[in-house]
Protein backbone atom coordinates (compact mmCIF):
# COMPACT_ATOMS: atom_id res chain seq x y z
CA UNK A 1 0.00 0.00 0.00
CA UNK A 2 1.56 3.51 -0.63
CA UNK A 3 0.39 6.78 1.28
CA UNK A 4 -1.07 9.39 0.86
CA UNK A 5 2.17 11.33 -0.36
CA UNK A 6 3.69 8.16 -1.26
CA UNK A 7 4.86 7.55 -5.36
CA UNK A 8 6.05 4.01 -5.96
CA UNK A 9 8.31 5.37 -8.49
CA UNK A 10 10.39 7.71 -5.68
CA UNK A 11 10.82 4.47 -3.55
CA UNK A 12 14.26 2.31 -3.37
CA UNK A 13 14.38 -1.00 -4.75
CA UNK A 14 15.23 -2.56 -1.70
CA UNK A 15 11.79 -1.16 -0.50
CA UNK A 16 10.15 -1.76 -4.04
CA UNK A 17 11.27 -5.77 -3.96
CA UNK A 18 10.46 -6.27 -0.51
CA UNK A 19 6.47 -4.89 -1.23
CA UNK A 20 6.03 -7.08 -4.53
CA UNK A 21 8.12 -9.80 -2.42
CA UNK A 22 5.30 -9.82 0.33
CA UNK A 23 2.74 -8.96 -1.78
CA UNK A 24 1.76 -5.69 -0.93
CA UNK A 25 2.03 -4.08 -4.32
CA UNK A 26 1.68 -5.82 -8.26
CA UNK A 27 4.82 -5.66 -10.32
CA UNK A 28 2.14 -4.82 -12.52
CA UNK A 29 1.54 -1.17 -9.94
CA UNK A 30 5.24 -0.24 -10.42
CA UNK A 31 5.51 -0.52 -13.87
CA UNK A 32 2.30 1.64 -14.49
CA UNK A 33 3.63 3.73 -12.08
CA UNK A 34 6.79 4.48 -13.81
CA UNK A 35 5.34 4.65 -17.23
CA UNK A 36 3.04 7.40 -16.10
CA UNK A 37 6.26 9.09 -14.78
CA UNK A 38 8.03 8.83 -17.95
CA UNK A 39 4.92 10.01 -19.79
CA UNK A 40 5.11 13.00 -17.29
CA UNK A 41 8.82 13.59 -17.05
CA UNK A 42 10.82 12.90 -20.03
CA UNK A 43 9.26 14.95 -22.90
CA UNK A 44 11.13 17.82 -21.26
CA UNK A 45 14.18 15.83 -20.40
CA UNK A 46 14.95 12.99 -23.14
CA UNK A 47 16.32 10.23 -21.02
CA UNK A 48 14.72 7.02 -23.07
CA UNK A 49 15.35 6.30 -26.42
CA UNK A 50 12.94 3.52 -26.23
CA UNK A 51 10.18 2.69 -23.68
CA UNK A 52 8.72 -0.73 -23.86
CA UNK A 53 5.47 -0.25 -22.52
CA UNK A 54 3.32 -3.25 -23.85
CA UNK A 55 6.31 -5.48 -23.28
CA UNK A 56 6.89 -4.35 -19.88
CA UNK A 57 3.19 -4.82 -18.69
CA UNK A 58 3.51 -8.12 -19.94
CA UNK A 59 6.83 -8.92 -18.08
CA UNK A 60 5.44 -7.03 -15.19
CA UNK A 61 2.45 -9.73 -15.47
CA UNK A 62 4.12 -12.94 -15.76
CA UNK A 63 6.02 -11.56 -12.35
CA UNK A 64 2.89 -11.53 -10.80
CA UNK A 65 1.32 -14.99 -11.91
CA UNK A 66 4.48 -16.17 -10.94
CA UNK A 67 4.63 -15.19 -7.17
CA UNK A 68 0.92 -16.35 -6.94
CA UNK A 69 1.81 -19.62 -8.23
CA UNK A 70 4.31 -19.73 -5.09
CA UNK A 71 6.98 -19.11 -6.96
CA UNK A 72 10.15 -17.53 -4.24
CA UNK A 73 10.62 -13.56 -5.31
CA UNK A 74 13.88 -13.07 -6.73
CA UNK A 75 15.83 -10.16 -4.98
CA UNK A 76 14.83 -7.41 -7.94
CA UNK A 77 11.15 -8.88 -8.00
CA UNK A 78 9.09 -6.41 -10.09
CA UNK A 79 11.81 -3.62 -10.03
CA UNK A 80 11.50 -1.80 -13.58
CA UNK A 81 15.04 -0.76 -14.48
CA UNK A 82 15.79 1.01 -17.40
CA UNK A 83 19.01 -0.21 -19.71
CA UNK A 84 21.88 2.07 -21.48
CA UNK A 85 21.57 2.03 -25.57
CA UNK A 86 24.76 0.10 -25.97
CA UNK A 87 23.83 -2.62 -24.09
CA UNK A 88 21.81 -5.66 -26.09
CA UNK A 89 18.19 -6.02 -25.02
CA UNK A 90 16.34 -8.33 -26.85
CA UNK A 91 13.95 -6.90 -29.64
CA UNK A 92 15.25 -3.89 -29.36
CA UNK A 93 18.23 -2.19 -31.99
CA UNK A 94 21.50 -1.96 -29.99
CA UNK A 95 22.15 2.31 -31.65
CA UNK A 96 25.10 3.27 -29.51
CA UNK A 97 23.35 6.22 -29.66
CA UNK A 98 23.19 6.54 -32.88
CA UNK A 99 21.38 5.38 -36.36
CA UNK A 100 23.88 3.01 -37.84
CA UNK A 101 22.48 -0.28 -36.79
CA UNK A 102 18.76 -1.50 -37.81
CA UNK A 103 18.29 -4.93 -36.55
CA UNK A 104 17.15 -5.74 -33.31
CA UNK A 105 19.15 -7.99 -30.81
CA UNK A 106 18.33 -11.38 -31.16
CA UNK A 107 18.88 -12.16 -27.29
CA UNK A 108 19.44 -9.84 -23.95
CA UNK A 109 23.21 -8.87 -23.26
CA UNK A 110 24.05 -11.02 -20.02
CA UNK A 111 23.35 -7.92 -17.66
CA UNK A 112 20.18 -8.13 -18.64
CA UNK A 113 19.68 -11.84 -18.86
CA UNK A 114 20.95 -11.85 -14.84
CA UNK A 115 18.51 -8.71 -14.31
CA UNK A 116 15.47 -10.50 -15.07
CA UNK A 117 16.64 -13.11 -13.72
CA UNK A 118 16.55 -11.29 -10.44
CA UNK A 119 13.09 -10.50 -11.54
CA UNK A 120 13.60 -7.13 -12.53
CA UNK A 121 11.50 -5.68 -15.66
CA UNK A 122 12.98 -3.89 -18.39
CA UNK A 123 10.82 -0.87 -19.13
CA UNK A 124 13.00 0.73 -21.68
CA UNK A 125 16.85 2.15 -23.49
CA UNK A 126 18.08 4.86 -22.09
CA UNK A 127 20.02 7.92 -24.67
CA UNK A 128 23.82 8.26 -24.71
CA UNK A 129 26.09 10.37 -27.20
CA UNK A 130 27.27 7.99 -29.79
CA UNK A 131 29.41 5.40 -28.76
CA UNK A 132 30.05 6.94 -25.32
CA UNK A 133 32.88 8.73 -26.36
CA UNK A 134 31.87 12.17 -24.28
CA UNK A 135 30.98 13.08 -21.04
CA UNK A 136 27.55 14.93 -22.46
CA UNK A 137 24.80 12.60 -23.02
CA UNK A 138 23.64 14.94 -26.93
CA UNK A 139 23.88 13.25 -29.91
CA UNK A 140 22.52 13.79 -33.95
CA UNK A 141 20.12 11.44 -33.27
CA UNK A 142 18.68 12.00 -29.45
CA UNK A 143 19.36 15.71 -29.13
CA UNK A 144 20.24 16.99 -25.43
CA UNK A 145 19.22 15.32 -22.92
CA UNK A 146 18.68 17.70 -19.94
CA UNK A 147 19.95 17.97 -16.33
CA UNK A 148 16.40 17.36 -13.93
CA UNK A 149 18.18 19.75 -11.60
CA UNK A 150 18.63 22.24 -13.94
CA UNK A 151 16.94 21.66 -17.65
CA UNK A 152 19.34 23.76 -19.48
CA UNK A 153 22.44 21.79 -18.10
CA UNK A 154 24.02 18.87 -19.35
CA UNK A 155 23.33 15.36 -16.67
CA UNK A 156 27.34 14.15 -17.94
CA UNK A 157 27.72 11.08 -19.61
CA UNK A 158 27.96 8.64 -21.34
CA UNK A 159 24.88 7.22 -19.50
CA UNK A 160 23.41 10.57 -19.21
CA UNK A 161 20.03 8.94 -20.53
CA UNK A 162 19.98 6.23 -17.34
CA UNK A 163 21.26 9.22 -15.00
CA UNK A 164 18.15 11.24 -15.48
CA UNK A 165 15.83 8.40 -15.47
CA UNK A 166 16.64 7.67 -12.03
CA UNK A 167 17.16 11.15 -10.52
CA UNK A 168 13.88 12.54 -11.79
CA UNK A 169 11.93 9.38 -10.31
CA UNK A 170 10.68 7.76 -13.82
CA UNK A 171 12.80 4.35 -12.48
CA UNK A 172 14.00 3.87 -9.56
CA UNK A 173 17.51 1.79 -11.11
CA UNK A 174 19.25 2.11 -14.11
CA UNK A 175 22.63 0.28 -15.91
CA UNK A 176 25.16 2.57 -17.48
CA UNK A 177 28.67 1.74 -18.75
CA UNK A 178 32.05 3.34 -17.49
CA UNK A 179 34.83 3.51 -19.53
CA UNK A 180 36.76 6.59 -18.35
CA UNK A 181 33.88 8.16 -15.93
CA UNK A 182 31.10 7.09 -17.57
CA UNK A 183 28.62 6.20 -14.42
CA UNK A 184 30.56 8.56 -11.81
CA UNK A 185 30.35 11.65 -14.37
CA UNK A 186 26.65 11.67 -14.64
CA UNK A 187 26.07 10.34 -11.16
CA UNK A 188 27.66 13.69 -9.80
CA UNK A 189 25.66 15.66 -12.26
CA UNK A 190 22.83 14.37 -11.44
CA UNK A 191 22.79 13.57 -7.64
CA UNK A 192 23.12 9.70 -7.75
CA UNK A 193 25.23 7.21 -6.04
CA UNK A 194 27.78 5.60 -9.09
CA UNK A 195 30.14 2.60 -8.57
CA UNK A 196 32.59 2.06 -11.24
CA UNK A 197 33.31 -1.59 -10.12
CA UNK A 198 36.68 -3.45 -10.17
CA UNK A 199 37.59 -4.20 -13.48
CA UNK A 200 36.23 -7.66 -14.73
CA UNK A 201 33.46 -7.74 -11.48
CA UNK A 202 31.30 -7.60 -13.83
CA UNK A 203 30.11 -9.69 -17.52
CA UNK A 204 30.69 -7.86 -20.51
CA UNK A 205 29.13 -11.15 -22.30
CA UNK A 206 28.64 -10.95 -25.07
CA UNK A 207 31.90 -9.07 -25.83
CA UNK A 208 34.95 -9.98 -24.72
CA UNK A 209 35.87 -6.43 -22.71
CA UNK A 210 34.45 -3.17 -23.38
CA UNK A 211 37.15 -0.79 -25.00
CA UNK A 212 39.85 -3.45 -23.70
CA UNK A 213 40.64 -2.28 -20.45
CA UNK A 214 38.53 1.14 -19.90
CA UNK A 215 35.18 -0.12 -19.79
CA UNK A 216 32.74 -1.49 -17.20
CA UNK A 217 28.77 -2.03 -16.29
CA UNK A 218 26.97 -1.23 -13.14
CA UNK A 219 23.79 0.66 -11.81
CA UNK A 220 23.16 4.22 -11.19
CA UNK A 221 20.89 4.50 -8.08
CA UNK A 222 19.47 6.89 -5.20
CA UNK A 223 20.82 4.65 -2.62
CA UNK A 224 24.00 2.55 -1.61
CA UNK A 225 21.89 -0.02 -0.64
CA UNK A 226 19.99 -0.19 -3.81
CA UNK A 227 23.50 -0.40 -6.10
CA UNK A 228 24.90 -2.93 -3.73
CA UNK A 229 21.44 -5.40 -4.14
CA UNK A 230 21.77 -4.92 -8.21
CA UNK A 231 25.82 -5.66 -8.28
CA UNK A 232 24.97 -8.67 -6.27
CA UNK A 233 22.37 -9.75 -9.15
CA UNK A 234 25.04 -8.87 -12.05
CA UNK A 235 28.50 -9.42 -10.50
CA UNK A 236 30.01 -12.58 -12.48
CA UNK A 237 31.48 -13.89 -15.15
CA UNK A 238 31.15 -15.84 -18.29
CA UNK A 239 33.99 -18.11 -20.11
CA UNK A 240 34.15 -15.08 -23.02
CA UNK A 241 35.21 -12.25 -20.25
CA UNK A 242 38.89 -11.23 -21.14
CA UNK A 243 39.00 -9.49 -17.21
CA UNK A 244 38.56 -11.10 -13.94
CA UNK A 245 37.93 -9.55 -10.72
CA UNK A 246 38.85 -11.70 -6.88
CA UNK A 247 35.35 -12.54 -5.13
CA UNK A 248 34.72 -10.40 -2.66
CA UNK A 249 34.33 -11.60 0.85
CA UNK A 250 31.16 -10.62 1.86
CA UNK A 251 28.28 -9.63 -0.25
CA UNK A 252 28.06 -6.00 -1.56
CA UNK A 253 24.91 -6.24 0.21
CA UNK A 254 26.26 -7.31 3.69
CA UNK A 255 28.82 -4.45 3.00
CA UNK A 256 26.41 -1.63 2.49
CA UNK A 257 24.58 -2.62 5.47
CA UNK A 258 27.90 -3.28 7.64
CA UNK A 259 29.90 -0.36 9.50
CA UNK A 260 33.23 0.26 7.72
CA UNK A 261 35.32 0.13 10.52
CA UNK A 262 38.11 2.94 11.23
CA UNK A 263 39.30 3.72 8.13
CA UNK A 264 42.84 5.83 7.24
CA UNK A 265 41.44 8.25 4.36
CA UNK A 266 43.49 10.13 2.19
CA UNK A 267 41.97 13.06 0.54
CA UNK A 268 43.25 15.47 -2.33
CA UNK A 269 42.17 17.57 -4.71
CA UNK A 270 44.85 17.58 -7.40
CA UNK A 271 43.97 16.53 -10.81
CA UNK A 272 45.76 13.88 -12.24
CA UNK A 273 45.44 16.27 -15.44
CA UNK A 274 47.92 18.45 -15.34
CA UNK A 275 47.10 22.64 -15.42
CA UNK A 276 43.68 21.13 -14.45
CA UNK A 277 42.27 22.88 -11.68
CA UNK A 278 39.03 22.35 -10.23
CA UNK A 279 36.16 23.99 -9.39
CA UNK A 280 36.16 26.11 -5.79
CA UNK A 281 32.79 24.39 -5.02
CA UNK A 282 34.40 20.84 -5.64
CA UNK A 283 37.62 21.79 -3.41
CA UNK A 284 34.81 22.69 -0.37
CA UNK A 285 32.88 19.30 -1.04
CA UNK A 286 36.24 17.40 -0.72
CA UNK A 287 37.22 19.30 2.09
CA UNK A 288 34.14 18.95 4.14
CA UNK A 289 33.56 15.78 3.68
CA UNK A 290 37.18 14.98 5.14
CA UNK A 291 36.04 16.87 7.61
CA UNK A 292 33.18 14.86 8.44
CA UNK A 293 35.22 11.65 7.94
CA UNK A 294 37.10 12.60 11.11
CA UNK A 295 33.98 13.02 12.80
CA UNK A 296 32.89 10.00 12.11
CA UNK A 297 35.83 8.17 13.69
CA UNK A 298 38.00 7.99 10.65
CA UNK A 299 41.83 8.69 10.20
CA UNK A 300 42.03 11.73 7.62
CA UNK A 301 44.99 12.87 6.14
CA UNK A 302 45.87 15.12 2.94
CA UNK A 303 47.28 13.00 0.35
CA UNK A 304 49.95 12.88 -1.99
CA UNK A 305 48.81 11.03 -4.79
CA UNK A 306 51.51 11.32 -6.99
CA UNK A 307 49.33 10.62 -9.99
CA UNK A 308 50.74 8.90 -13.63
CA UNK A 309 49.89 10.40 -16.70
CA UNK A 310 47.79 7.95 -18.09
CA UNK A 311 47.72 8.92 -21.29
CA UNK A 312 49.54 6.61 -23.38
CA UNK A 313 47.24 3.98 -22.19
CA UNK A 314 43.98 5.74 -22.50
CA UNK A 315 44.25 7.13 -25.38
CA UNK A 316 44.76 4.24 -27.80
CA UNK A 317 41.94 2.06 -26.04
CA UNK A 318 39.66 5.29 -26.68
CA UNK A 319 40.48 4.77 -30.46
CA UNK A 320 40.48 1.21 -30.61
CA UNK A 321 36.96 1.29 -28.62
CA UNK A 322 35.27 3.15 -30.58
CA UNK A 323 37.32 1.85 -34.26
CA UNK A 324 36.23 -1.32 -32.87
CA UNK A 325 32.40 -0.81 -32.76
CA UNK A 326 32.40 1.05 -36.02
CA UNK A 327 33.57 -1.59 -37.63
CA UNK A 328 30.52 -3.72 -36.20
CA UNK A 329 27.39 -1.49 -37.08
CA UNK A 330 25.52 -2.51 -39.99
CA UNK A 331 25.91 1.26 -41.99
CA UNK A 332 29.12 3.15 -41.23
CA UNK A 333 27.92 5.51 -43.48
CA UNK A 334 24.71 6.57 -40.72
CA UNK A 335 27.52 7.32 -38.28
CA UNK A 336 27.98 11.04 -37.15
CA UNK A 337 30.39 12.99 -38.52
CA UNK A 338 32.62 13.64 -35.66
CA UNK A 339 32.50 9.83 -35.21
CA UNK A 340 33.86 9.30 -38.52
CA UNK A 341 36.72 11.79 -37.68
CA UNK A 342 37.44 9.76 -34.40
CA UNK A 343 37.63 6.69 -36.73
CA UNK A 344 39.91 8.25 -39.06
CA UNK A 345 42.30 10.14 -36.19
CA UNK A 346 42.45 6.50 -34.42
CA UNK A 347 43.89 4.78 -37.86
CA UNK A 348 46.75 4.55 -36.23
CA UNK A 349 46.22 2.41 -33.63
CA UNK A 350 46.62 -1.04 -34.51
CA UNK A 351 46.77 -4.85 -32.95
CA UNK A 352 50.11 -3.62 -31.93
CA UNK A 353 49.33 -0.61 -30.55
CA UNK A 354 46.05 -1.41 -28.41
CA UNK A 355 48.92 -4.29 -26.89
CA UNK A 356 51.36 -2.19 -26.31
CA UNK A 357 48.66 0.42 -24.45
CA UNK A 358 47.40 -2.36 -22.12
CA UNK A 359 51.01 -3.13 -21.22
CA UNK A 360 51.68 0.69 -20.34
CA UNK A 361 48.30 0.79 -18.38
CA UNK A 362 49.83 -2.12 -16.19
CA UNK A 363 52.53 -0.03 -15.04
CA UNK A 364 50.18 3.10 -14.69
CA UNK A 365 48.10 0.78 -12.98
CA UNK A 366 50.95 0.44 -10.22
CA UNK A 367 52.14 3.77 -9.80
CA UNK A 368 48.23 4.57 -9.10
CA UNK A 369 47.75 2.30 -6.43
CA UNK A 370 50.97 3.67 -4.82
CA UNK A 371 48.73 5.72 -2.97
CA UNK A 372 46.81 2.55 -1.21
CA UNK A 373 50.56 1.94 0.86
CA UNK A 374 49.25 4.88 2.63
CA UNK A 375 45.61 5.23 2.62
CA UNK A 376 42.83 2.73 3.06
CA UNK A 377 40.53 4.78 0.81
CA UNK A 378 41.13 8.18 -1.70
CA UNK A 379 39.39 10.72 -1.62
CA UNK A 380 38.74 13.41 -4.15
CA UNK A 381 36.55 15.71 -6.38
CA UNK A 382 34.45 13.67 -8.70
CA UNK A 383 34.69 16.28 -11.40
CA UNK A 384 36.74 19.36 -11.92
CA UNK A 385 34.42 21.53 -13.15
CA UNK A 386 30.63 22.59 -12.67
CA UNK A 387 28.14 21.09 -15.31
CA UNK A 388 27.99 23.14 -18.15
CA UNK A 389 24.80 24.08 -20.54
CA UNK A 390 23.86 21.65 -22.85
CA UNK A 391 25.14 22.31 -26.27
CA UNK A 392 28.92 20.87 -25.43
CA UNK A 393 29.12 19.36 -28.75
CA UNK A 394 26.90 21.15 -31.31
CA UNK A 395 30.50 22.83 -32.59
CA UNK A 396 33.86 21.53 -33.94
CA UNK A 397 35.51 17.83 -34.66
CA UNK A 398 36.98 15.38 -31.79
CA UNK A 399 40.01 17.41 -30.79
CA UNK A 400 37.34 20.27 -29.92
CA UNK A 401 34.82 17.66 -28.18
CA UNK A 402 38.16 16.45 -26.31
CA UNK A 403 38.86 19.64 -25.06
CA UNK A 404 35.68 20.36 -22.99
CA UNK A 405 35.57 16.44 -22.11
CA UNK A 406 38.91 16.99 -20.34
CA UNK A 407 37.58 18.88 -16.80
CA UNK A 408 34.45 15.93 -16.82
CA UNK A 409 36.99 13.08 -17.18
CA UNK A 410 39.90 14.48 -15.07
CA UNK A 411 39.80 12.89 -11.41
CA UNK A 412 37.78 9.94 -13.14
CA UNK A 413 39.87 8.19 -16.30
CA UNK A 414 43.03 7.47 -14.44
CA UNK A 415 41.19 5.02 -12.44
CA UNK A 416 39.36 3.03 -16.17
CA UNK A 417 43.27 2.69 -16.49
CA UNK A 418 44.18 0.83 -12.85
CA UNK A 419 40.85 -1.10 -12.86
CA UNK A 420 40.15 0.22 -9.01
CA UNK A 421 36.54 0.63 -8.21
CA UNK A 422 35.71 3.70 -7.18
CA UNK A 423 32.51 5.72 -6.92
CA UNK A 424 30.65 9.24 -6.93
CA UNK A 425 29.09 9.85 -3.85
CA UNK A 426 26.60 13.19 -3.41
CA UNK A 427 27.92 16.12 -1.47
CA UNK A 428 25.26 18.54 -0.74
CA UNK A 429 23.84 20.78 -3.68
CA UNK A 430 25.58 24.10 -4.57
CA UNK A 431 24.43 27.62 -5.18
CA UNK A 432 24.02 27.56 -8.55
CA UNK A 433 21.27 24.49 -7.66
CA UNK A 434 22.97 21.82 -9.08
CA UNK A 435 24.46 18.67 -7.20
CA UNK A 436 27.74 18.34 -5.22
CA UNK A 437 29.75 15.25 -5.60
CA UNK A 438 32.93 13.85 -4.18
CA UNK A 439 35.10 10.64 -5.17
CA UNK A 440 35.81 7.55 -3.57
CA UNK A 441 38.55 5.33 -4.76
CA UNK A 442 39.44 2.22 -3.00
CA UNK A 443 41.84 -0.63 -3.41
CA UNK A 444 41.59 -3.12 -6.41
CA UNK A 445 38.96 -5.42 -5.85
CA UNK A 446 37.58 -3.64 -3.00
CA UNK A 447 34.57 -2.79 -3.24
CA UNK A 448 33.17 -3.35 -0.31
CA UNK A 449 34.72 -1.06 1.53
CA UNK A 450 33.51 1.69 -0.64
CA UNK A 451 30.36 0.89 -0.32
CA UNK A 452 30.61 0.32 4.03
CA UNK A 453 31.80 3.70 3.61
CA UNK A 454 29.41 5.34 1.18
CA UNK A 455 26.89 3.74 2.96
CA UNK A 456 28.14 5.43 6.46
CA UNK A 457 28.35 8.99 4.62
CA UNK A 458 24.88 8.80 3.44
CA UNK A 459 23.39 8.15 6.71
CA UNK A 460 25.54 11.10 8.44
CA UNK A 461 24.26 13.19 5.65
CA UNK A 462 21.56 11.81 3.63
CA UNK A 463 21.05 13.32 0.05
CA UNK A 464 17.74 14.21 -2.03
CA UNK A 465 16.48 14.21 -5.25
CA UNK A 466 15.46 17.10 -7.17
CA UNK A 467 11.90 18.74 -6.52
CA UNK A 468 9.81 17.93 -10.12
CA UNK A 469 6.34 18.94 -10.78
Amino acid sequence: MTTPNEHLADLSVAELARRTGEREVSAVDLVEACLARIAERDPALNAFSVVLADEARAEAAARDRAIAEGQTPGPLHGVPVAIKEEIDVAGCVTTFGGRANSTPAAVDGEVVRRLRDAGAVVIGKTRMPEFGQWPFTESVDGGYTRNPWKIGHTPGGSSGGTAVAVAAGMVPVGIGGDGGGSIRIPSACCGLFGLKPQRGRVTTAPMEHLWWSLGTVGPLTRSVLDSAIVYDAIRGNTATDLFRATDPATTFTEAARSEPGRLRIGWSTKSPIKGMRPDRTHVEAVTRTAQLLSDLGHEVVEADPRYPDATLAFVPQFFAGVRAEADAVEHYERLEKRTRETYRLGSWVRPGVVQWALRTGEKVSAKANRVFAEVDVLLTPSIAHRPRTVGALDKGGTVRAALAAQPMIAYAALWNIAGNPAASVPAGVAADGLPLAVQLVGRQHDETTLLSLSAQLEAARPWTMPVLG
